[in-house]
């Protein structure tokens, strides 16, 4: 039995439709975070930095729509949020034509994703984008 609130098409936006639902990493919600908590310091960056959990929610709303892709671009988002940022900037950077050499190299980063940070849709998708640089010619050439 999941503790996930149910969210639909009508709970969009969030912020507005079901501000309860609404929480930063250290759980405060919408109501706490207003110009007198963050010059007291009582409001900070980790509280307007969008959670995994939101994502998720921002995703079924998504689907809810009938926008799939809408969806899955955020549950992929939800497994990056966690990621250290030098992790997020070695996908980027790896995923920009030309920088990898084969497709081992992406093999490896999606190999790393799951066993290290459980992110199985976003090396999913390097997987997938492993076969369409091969098959467009996106890798790098060392001579």
């Amino acid at each position: 039995m999941s503790d996930k609130p149910k969210v639909g098409v009508d709970d969009y936006p969030l912020a507005e439709q079901r501000p309860d639902l609404v929480r930063g990493r250290r759980g405060k919600g919408i109501a706490d975070i207003n110009l007198k908590a963050i010059m007291a310091g009582e409001a900070t960056m980790p509280d307007l930095t969008i959670t995994p959990e939101m994502l998720r929610l921002q995703a079924d709303i998504a689907r809810a729509a009938g926008r799939a892709k809408l969806a899955e671009n955020l549950e992929r988002a939800a497994e990056m949020a966690d990621l250290p940022q030098d992790v997020v900037m070695r996908v980027y950077e790896i995923l920009r034509p030309g920088r990898a050499t084969s497709a081992a190299d992406l093999a490896a980063i999606a190999a790393d994703l799951r066993a290290t940070y459980k992110a199985e849709r976003l090396a999913c998708f390097i997987e997938e984008a492993a076969a369409v640089y091969e098959r467009r010619g996106l890798f790098a050439f060392r001579y």
